[in-house]
């Protein structure tokens, strides 16, 4: 293959050591090409390079030990995604598709330039790319200025066919499924869309419609596309000498037959969906799955596509093109019945023959609608003629055979139906005007390749070996051109030539030979003709090959693949046979159509004849007669020599062309709307040719600069000393210097040719000392900054020390002086201490000393008070232990004496017993018995006087006893009977209590009661105190409430009165737009009028003229004819006159029909434009009578006035007399007084008389200006009751002033002292008026509040009554009626005072105009006091005229002419601007009419105005582009009168404005660099734009600027209304805007940051340029917005989600398709800016979904604003114009 030469060119710019972090290309197998960078650096001799991957990983990639050939160098990312792929500096595969790949992927831009084919991917989606602006954008622009498309490239090409004068041919290639015919439609739209037609037929339509035909007949779906196309095509389309489309013709090539029977046409799946309709009833169709022929595709419907639409636009495109219905109904009659035929089935009747069933449905309705008889059609569908030299005989056919003869019978109708159709077509598309020149469009088909691959194929991929071999020529030959063009040394580049393989295929004994040989072979077949080419070419040929495991194919090495081809089937398709006999059955059908089809089967195919348009058919002649039948089996040709020969033809046409290419790349085999398979791609750019456009580039120079943007580009490498004057020399010297090896690069004459490389290297170099210089200044700037930081922290540091050392040392001295006071009061501080810790100390020791010695003591105590116990103790132990001792010691001595006595008491006893016997015994005893009772017997005595003593007490108590008995017992009987009483008491008692009892429980019970009652009222009075709180609450919150209402109700108030506001501003400003999109309509038909009307005066003259010279290049718009005229006009207008009846007169005898169309079509749009005239009139009524309805009250008011007034003139009148009748009594008195000399001059009453008179005077000068105010106020409101009548005669009102000034003063100062007191009375009487209005008023609202208060009071009392919840809902009730009755009463007052301030700010604007217009007058028109009597008063705003002249001009009408003549044919408008007023010709022309009106002279009037309007038409269409002429005649009529040749005027001056800015917009706005210095030039490919740089004779912002400010003076001088000018250049700045803004959109290189910073600067010195005018008012800036957005987004950030915020909230004026595209489009021009994320713009796509936006792209250019006029009456009175003599008017009257 021819790329691996592409390391050759890398070798010749690469150097030999690569260095670490160079990024390279290396195969992979999945992505073709994969990126790396180098880890390691290269040298001499090493076999594998270190590379590492973009995902990190690490390889080690070996080099191809043979060639030791290293990857190829990637482009710097500055330099990827460009536009054109020539620009890129290393040129080869992996480099074209990635570019392909960034541009299709990440900017959704399917279009590339690769020199000078356009590469073009299917995107699979529907773009916003081909509409009615985008052609008007690419219309008249340079191929390389604008973004890649294929408007471009139909641009280029009809261009360089005006240029050049000669023919253009657009080549458009590709896969199926590529795009092909829908980019070869587009193309056909464009030329039809800018050329306009030249016939009063749309030949640009029929043009067009001509595609949904040929797509519904040749285009099916595959597997590869839904929308292939099966065949190709050629189609010329024709133009004039004027380059305007006049017709079309089409050449198909090689339909796919093959396809009728398997995957079948639209049209047949378009039929079976609209089978139910009922003019399809007799087609006898149904669903598409009912037919063999269409469900064998196995998918009868395509997504998104509605069959029975497309077939209603096919019909449609039929009937435009002429051809009827009933051809139409004919035509589907035979496509139906190839869809029956299809379903006939034929059955074996043995091995050798078949048989169709008698009386088959499907064969039956074939029969009836092609008109042909069952039986024949039945017997030739399973029998064959064979005719031999002596005989003939029938042969049946087995049922294979039949079914492939009724296919090839239903292919071969199919074939002449398809024939018929494209016959009639290019009938259609035919015209009579001769044709000038041509642009052909070649839609066919690219090279393919399949598993199985057969004859269809074979002819395919020859056709584009026969193309791929022209184009290779072409490059070839523009390079060439190019280096002799710019004289560089040049050797012969080689590339791939096919010729071989053409020769291969089309030579003698080529395949095509041998195919024909064997196809005349009596018994040839598919395997001898095999063996004959294996023979023939295996050994001889090296493209030729044979397969190893085949011996019926064979491979052929094409320029794009190896392709393996089947033999089988070759001769059949070759020869394309058909059943002669069945071409007789359908011959004698009695369907007329179907004979037509076979009429020219007689008739002998040509090779030179219509070749083209039947390529790839079969000729069958089947004829009775033996001789005709040899001649025609003689003439009859091979599907294969046709085809080559209708290929040979057609490589003789483009060769007579010049070509353009556009090759069409189908980005992957799923049809996913923009996904990129790298396979697909390189495989079919290698196949198109694009990479062997990039080959044939790279072998030479393919990088080329001019010299001016070499030094633009590279002035950053150049020093001040190398830049000399000769920019030329200035880039050999610093090209000799940074690039040694002079091989590298060559220097023509207009530019310098650089080897592949040298491009990235140079720019390597430029981004080095590009940051080498930012390093620099980086570093400078941040010395710079450091040492200012350093300086600012050193200063404050040093402040800072100052401080801190002051506050340091007044710290110290602080610190001495506390530290001193420290010491004292811690010496005192610690004496105290001590002195109270020695206290506590002491008191402390004393303490301790205290308690331990109490302690001590205690415990000494303690111990003594135990050892004192414990003596105590201790002897009562020991004196109980001695007890105890003693005790026991006692108790046995007891013991031992008891038992020693026992023992001596019993001796003693025994002598006792002996002794009681003895009387001393008993003596002893009773000696102590004595003692004992001596003892007693004293207490007996003791005893007894006791008793004594008791007894006589005893005694004395008895008595007393007694005593107190006998009173005790009366005691007792006193003490029962009180007993018994108080026994009755008790009784009583207990009643008593029983009754207290009761009483008490009654106390109880009433005190529990008054407890309960306490409580309730203690509940109740906290219940109502709490009530209260709460009514207190509620009526704070009522309050608070009514204040929220109150101050609610205002705010609604106040918002109603906006919104009111609002909705009436709202309302106006619709009624404001309906009325302008009325205006906008009627003024878009009066122009479409006026070009109907200027297109018939054009045909008038082209038949009248019959020598006409050939006019030179010239493009029209699809809606606009041509403005410019041929006429060559005398100087007379009877001369126009008489040579526009003979223009006439001529025209209606050539083309009666054309002028009866075209009168159809003119009184057609005359009513449109009637019925559009009325419905804005009606528009305008309803505008009228919504301010009408306003202006009510006003008028009353102002009616009121003048009938006050006019009572006022008429008591003026009456006073006036009795004035005159006093002042003529005071002049007899004088008289009489005179002669006794009491009247004398210097007498007293004389000087009294004369200073009352001379008061009078004064009081009457100032009468007189309240009575001019008077009646400039009275003059005013007519004027604004009766809209537009100014100029009208005098009223009463000026009548009675003249009166007033033709008195005598006399009379006139008693007059002025009448008029002060009747004045005087007026205003009191107005002002007690006013007072009684006020007292009224006042005593009606003093009723209302009275009645308001008792129905307050009413209302009170109610509520009282009810409860509290209802009382609260009352008030609520009450207080909301009456704030809702207030609130309405205030809205009815805002009415009021709305309606007021409107009719007074009405009134203010009349005062303050008529103030303006009476200063001016009475700084002209005051006099001294001494004038006043010899001098009348004039009116203030009146000037003084001549009693003979009334402002009209009188002329005859023999002078008519030449008063049109010199005022508006002959006038030129710079002498006017100069030397007279402005407006001049317009106020002479009126004067004549005013003065034609004034004698009621209808038809002087009537032809007056006639020769005045189609006067300015013809200058209009004479001078049309002269922007002055059109400016001025802009003054010419009254406007408000002749408003639709104003309209017609102000668009002729946008027009004529258009096409003088045009031109200016785009290279002012965006490519001058009006900063210079701030955009660099980046490298570009062969289609060079436009530089940037300000050459002599491009245009600049200034050249907008002065362009702009000559419109402006020039209408400025020629008195256009100010308002006019606003509208004007407010039309100018949108123009300027959307012209730029669409540019900017379809401009990739234009999209940087800087670039967003120039617009910006040149918008900001356009919005000075309004502000030196006085023109920010007029709206024009507004214009500029969408233009000021883009140039913001250009230069925003654009990567955080905060970012998209911005952005969304920023653009508001650019629609979302605009601001997508263009951060699609953004460029960085520099390495130092970013690319903007794919994730990015989806950001953005996903903020802006929710918008309510047209999704149109780009800004309608040709958009007019609707033009208003204003009505402002001239202040220049008609009786003060003169008529100057230069303008030849003599003949004028002054009346």
């Amino acid at each position: 293959m021819f790329f691996y030469s592409y390391n050759e060119i890398f070798h010749q710019s690469a150097a030999v050591k690569l260095q670490i972090c160079a990024r390279v290309w290396i195969p992979d197998a999945e992505e073709v090409w994969k990126s790396a960078e180098l880890v390691k650096d290269y040298k001499g001799g090493d076999v594998s390079l270190q590379l590492m991957l973009e995902d990190g990983t690490n390889i080690e990639h070996k080099l191809d030990p043979k060639t030791k050939n290293l990857p190829y160098l990637r482009n710097p990312d500055i330099l990827v995604g460009e536009n054109d792929l020539t620009a890129l500096s290393y040129l080869h595969e992996p480099a074209v598709l990635h570019n392909l790949k960034v541009r299709f992927i990440d900017s959704k831009l399917i279009y590339t330039y690769c020199g000078i084919v356009l590469v073009a991917i299917n995107p699979y989606e529907t773009l916003p790319i081909y509409g009615t602006d985008i052609i008007n954008a690419y219309s008249g622009q340079n191929m390389g200025d604008m973004d890649p498309h294929i408007f471009a490239v139909a641009e280029e090409a009809y261009k360089q066919m005006a240029r050049d004068e000669r023919n253009q041919s657009i080549i458009v290639s590709g896969e199926s499924g590529a795009g092909k015919t829908v980019s070869a439609k587009y193309a056909m739209r464009y030329f039809a869309t800018v050329s306009g037609s030249a016939s009063e037929a749309n030949v640009e339509e029929k043009v067009l419609a001509s595609n949904p035909i040929m797509e519904a007949i040749g285009n099916a779906k595959t597997t590869r596309n839904d929308n292939s196309s099966r065949f190709g095509k050629y189609i010329e389309i024709g133009f004039d000498s004027r380059y305007r489309i006049i017709g079309a013709n089409m050449r198909t090539y090689l339909l796919e037959k093959s396809r009728v029977v398997f995957q079948n046409y639209h049209v047949f799946y378009q039929l079976c969906a609209s089978a139910h309709l009922p003019e399809f009833k007799n087609l006898q169709l149904g669903s598409a799955n009912d037919f063999l022929y269409t469900r064998q595709g196995r998918s009868p419907v395509i997504d998104g596509v509605d069959d029975t639409k497309e077939l209603c636009t096919t019909r449609n495109a039929f009937s435009l093109l002429g051809i009827n219905e009933s051809y139409q109904m004919g035509l589907f009659q035979v496509l139906a019945a190839i869809l029956h035929l299809g379903n006939v089935e034929i059955k074996d009747r043995d091995s050798d023959s078949s048989l169709i069933p008698p009386n088959n449905r499907h064969l039956t309705a074939f029969c009836d609608l092609v008109g042909v008889t069952y039986q024949d059609m039945a017997q030739w569908l399973c029998h064959r003629k064979l005719k031999t030299a002596t005989e003939t005989y029938v042969k049946t056919l087995p049922r294979l055979q039949a079914t492939n003869a009724r296919d090839a019978l239903s292919k071969h109708i199919y074939a002449k139906l398809f024939n018929w159709i494209v016959e009639h077509v290019n009938k259609a598309l035919i015209t009579n005007v001769k044709q000038h020149s041509f642009i052909g469009v070649l839609d066919i088909y690219g090279f393919e390749t399949f598993e199985i691959n057969s004859f269809e194929q074979f002819c395919i991929n020859y056709a584009n070996e026969k193309l791929q071999q022209q184009f290779n020529m072409h490059v070839f030959k523009l390079e060439q051109e190019e280096y002799m063009k710019e004289q560089i040394p040049w050797t012969l580049i080689d590339f791939y030539d096919n010729q071989p393989c053409i020769n291969l295929i089309e030579a003698k004994m080529g395949i095509l030979d041998l195919l024909d040989e064997e196809c005349k072979m009596p018994k040839g077949s598919d395997d001898s003709w095999a063996q004959k080419l294996y023979n023939t070419h295996l050994k001889t040929c090296s493209l030729f090959e044979k397969p190893r495991m085949s011996n019926r194919a064979f491979i052929i090495q094409h320029f794009a693949d190896k392709v393996e081809y089947q033999c089988d089937g070759f001769l059949e398709k070759n020869k394309d046979t058909v059943n002669e006999e069945q071409i007789n059955v359908l011959k004698a059908s009695k369907f007329n159509l179907l004979v037509e089809l076979f009429q020219d089967e007689e008739k002998a195919t040509s090779p030179t004849g219509q070749v083209p348009g039947t390529g790839g058919r079969t000729r069958l002649s089947i004829k009775p007669d033996k001789g005709r039948d040899k001649s025609s089996k003689e003439h009859k040709k091979t599907v294969g020599c046709q085809f080559r020969n209708s290929l040979q033809m057609l490589m003789e046409t483009l060769n007579a062309t010049t070509p353009h290419y556009v090759r069409c790349i189908k980005p992957n085999d799923f049809k996913l709307a923009f996904s990129f398979d790298p396979k697909r791609a390189v495989q079919q750019l290698r196949a198109c040719g694009v990479l062997e456009t990039i080959r044939i580039s790279a072998a030479g120079f393919p990088s080329r600069w001019t010299y001016q943007e070499f030094f633009s580009r590279y002035r950053v490498l150049m020093k001040q000393k190398d830049v000399l004057p000769d920019k030329k020399l200035t880039c050999k010297n610093v090209l000799e210097k940074l690039v040694q090896d002079q091989d590298k690069y060559q220097f023509g004459k207009t530019k310098i040719f650089f080897r592949a490389g040298q491009v990235a290297y140079l720019e390597k170099l430029r981004a080095d000392k590009l940051r080498a210089a930012c390093i620099r200044i980086q570093k400078t700037i941040r010395c710079w900054l450091a040492r200012k930081k350093y300086l600012r922290k050193r200063s404050a540091a040093i402040t800072i020390q100052r401080f801190t050392r002051g506050y340091q040392a007044r710290c110290l001295v602080k610190f001495m002086r506390r530290t001193q006071a420290a010491t004292t009061i811690q010496k005192y501080q610690r004496m105290y201490v001590a002195r109270k810790r020695y206290r506590q100390k002491q008191a402390a020791a004393l303490a301790m000393q205290t308690i331990l010695r109490a302690y001590m003591a205690r415990q000494k105590y303690q111990a003594l008070l135990r050892e004192h116990k414990v003596v105590i103790i201790q002897k009562f132990v020991r004196g109980w232990l001695a007890r105890c001792w003693y005790k026991r010691c006692l108790e046995a001595i007891v013991y031992l004496q008891c038992c020693i006595r026992r023992m001596r008491a019993k001796r003693e006893l025994k002598k006792l017993k002996i002794e009681a016997r003895s009387v001393e015994h008993f003596k002893k005893l009773n000696k102590g018995m004595e003692n004992k009772i001596m003892q007693l017997q004293r207490k007996i005595d003791e005893q007894s006087k006791e008793n004594r003593l008791v007894n006589e007490r005893l005694v004395g108590l008895e008595s007393s006893y007694t005593s107190e008995t006998e009173r005790m017992r009366g005691e007792l009987g006193r003490l029962r009977g009180v007993e018994d009483d108080a026994k009755n008491k008790a009784n009583q008692v207990s009643s008593l209590q029983e009754e207290l009892e009761r009483l008490r429980k009654e106390l109880s019970t009433t005190q529990q009661e008054k407890k309960t009652i306490e409580d309730w009222a203690q509940s109740y009075r906290d219940e109502m105190e709490k009530m209260v709180a709460e009514l207190k609450d509620q009526n704070g919150l009522l309050k608070t409430e009514k204040n929220d209402l109150n101050r609610l109700i205002q705010e609604q108030s106040q918002q109603m009165t906006e919104k009111m506001a609002r909705a009436i501003a709202q309302e106006t400003q619709q009624l404001e737009t309906d009325l302008n999109e009325e205006r906008s309509r009627y003024q878009n038909l009066l122009t479409e009028h006026l070009r109907l009307e200027e297109k018939y005066d054009d045909l008038k003259e082209e038949m009248a003229s019959s020598n006409v010279s050939k006019p030179g290049h010239r493009r029209t718009d699809s809606t606009h004819s041509s403005n410019e005229s041929e006429y060559t006009y005398n100087s007379e207008y009877a001369e126009l006159e008489d040579g526009s009846r003979a223009a006439e007169d001529v025209t209606r005898g050539i083309d009666t029909s054309l002028t009866l169309k075209l009168q159809k079509r003119l009184t057609e749009l005359e009513q449109e434009k009637q019925s559009l005239r009325n419905e804005l009139e009606n528009k305008e009524e309803q505008f009228q009578r919504a301010r009408a309805r306003d202006d009510a009250e006003h008028k009353k008011a102002r009616g009121a006035e003048l009938e006050y007034e006019s009572l006022k003139r008429q008591e003026l009148e009456s006073e006036n007399k009795k004035l005159k009748h006093d002042l003529a009594e005071m002049r007899q008195s004088l008289l009489g007084d005179a002669a006794t000399g009491a009247g004398a001059p210097g007498s007293p009453a004389y000087k009294v008389l004369l200073d009352q008179l001379t008061a009078s005077c004064e009081e009457l000068e100032v009468r007189k200006e309240e009575v001019l105010i008077l009646r400039s106020q009275l003059v005013s409101q007519k004027e604004a009751m009766q809209h537009k009548e100014t100029m009208t005669e005098p009223s009463v009102f000026v009548e009675d002033v003249n009166k007033l000034k033709d008195a005598d003063e006399i009379k006139q100062a008693y007059i002025g002292l009448k008029d002060t007191n009747r004045l005087l009375e007026h205003q009191l009487q107005t002002q007690r008026r006013s007072y009684d209005n006020e007292v009224e008023s006042l005593r009606g609202e003093l009723q209302n509040v009275k009645e308001e208060n008792n129905r307050q009071q009413q209302l009170l009392a109610q509520n009282l009554q009810l409860p509290p919840e209802a009382r609260i809902e009352a008030s609520l009730q009450h207080e909301i009626t009456r704030l809702t009755n207030e609130n309405l009463d205030l809205m009815e007052q805002l009415e009021k005072q709305d309606r007021t301030i409107r009719k007074l700010k009405k009134q203010l604007k009349v005062y303050s105009k008529r103030i303006g217009e009476m200063g001016a007058g009475q700084t002209e028109g005051q006099t001294s006091p001494g004038q006043m009597v010899d001098e009348p008063i004039h009116p203030v705003n009146i000037p003084r005229r001549e009693k003979d002249f009334q402002g009209m001009l009188e002329y005859k009408k023999e002078d008519e002419l030449k008063l049109v003549k010199n005022l508006i044919l002959e006038l030129k408008p710079r002498g006017v601007a100069v030397n007279l007023i402005p407006g001049l010709p317009a106020y002479i022309l009126f004067m004549c009419l005013r003065h034609a009106d004034y004698v009621n002279d209808d038809q002087k009037v009537r032809t007056l105005l006639t020769s005045t309007i189609n006067s300015i038409k013809k200058i209009l269409k004479k001078r049309g582009d002269d922007f002055e002429t059109v400016s001025f005649c802009h003054m010419l009529p009254y406007r408000q009168v002749i408003s639709d040749l104003a309209i017609q005027i102000y668009q002729q001056l946008i027009k004529c404005m258009e096409n003088i800015l045009q031109p200016m917009i785009v290279s002012g706005m965006l490519e001058h660099e009006t900063i210079q210095g701030v955009s660099g030039v980046k490298p570009t490919g062969l289609r060079k734009r436009t530089s940037s740089i300000a050459d002599e004779g491009t245009y600049t912002l200034d050249s907008i600027l002065r362009q702009l400010s000559a419109f402006h003076s020039t209408m400025c001088q020629h008195g256009t209304d100010p308002e006019l000018i606003k509208q004007v250049v407010k039309q100018q700045f949108y123009i300027i805007g959307a012209v730029t803004l669409n540019n900017l959109l379809l401009r990739k290189d234009m999209c940087s940051w800087s670039k967003g910073m120039q617009i910006r600067y040149n918008v900001s010195q356009l919005e000075e340029w309004l502000r030196d005018k006085g023109l920010m008012v007029c709206g024009a800036k507004e214009t500029l917005e969408p233009l000021i957005q883009a140039a913001q987004l250009l230069q925003v950030k654009k990567k955080t989600d905060e970012d998209a915020e911005a952005i969304c909230s920023m653009c508001q004026a650019l629609t979302t398709a605009q601001i997508v595209k263009v951060l699609n489009l953004y460029t960085p021009v520099n390495e130092f800016e970013e690319r903007v994320s794919v994730a990015f713009i989806r950001t953005i796509q996903t903020r802006l979904r929710d918008r309510c936006e047209t999704p149109q792209l780009l800004m309608d250019t040709k958009m007019i604003y609707p033009v208003t006029f204003p009505f402002n009456p001239s202040s220049l009175a008609l009786e003060t114009i003169q008529i100057p003599g230069s303008l030849n008017l003599a003949f004028l009257t002054r009346v």
